[in-house]
């Protein structure tokens, strides 16, 4: 039993650090929105408890978010890029399978989680398996990949009406 909840512990602390520098590459680190992570934008440990002492201790971070200033935004923007990203890190390699065949479970994930119509994920899955060769390059990252498929569908005359990126 002791041995069960090392694992899982482990399993999970390992699984969230994996994808920690994607999750932190927009705009703020783990602080958070508001004036902290813009006098302290750089993610180290130390510029982050002091972005993460400005905005406690002035009481910024509502205002950032009910303005939607401060790199807090009000539409989901920051929220809908980090999910993406995330998705992207924990699902890589099945994702590199099923763009090298164009279509499959994860990439139909990604599809809606792109905002993309239902109608369209076949076009993405066409899109991913035509320029697989583009996506997947010795030096791809998940920060990369979802860079190259969102200039793929801004590109493509379909999908750039389909898809809300």
């Amino acid at each position: 039993m002791d041995k069960r909840l090392i694992s899982i512990g482990l399993g999970a602390f390992l699984l969230l650090g994996s994808g920690a520098n994607s999750i932190f590459a927009n705009g703020y680190g783990s602080a958070g929105c508001g004036l902290g992570s813009v006098i302290f934008s750089k993610n180290t440990t130390v510029l982050q408890v002091l972005a993460a002492t400005t905005n406690g201790t002035s009481a910024n971070q509502t205002f950032g978010i009910s303005t939607g200033s401060l790199n807090c935004t009000t539409d989901g923007i920051v929220k809908n890029e980090k999910a993406q990203e995330i998705f992207i890190a924990q699902n890589f390699e099945s994702l590199e399978r099923e763009m090298s065949s164009g279509s499959g479970e994860k990439l139909n994930t990604l599809s809606h989680l792109l905002g993309c119509s239902p109608e369209s994920a076949n076009q993405l899955g066409l899109l991913a398996k035509t320029n697989y060769a583009k996506l997947f390059v010795k030096e791809t990252t998940p920060s990369t990949l979802l860079s190259a498929v969102k200039d793929g569908i801004r590109e493509d005359e379909t999908l750039s009406r389909s898809c809300k990126i």
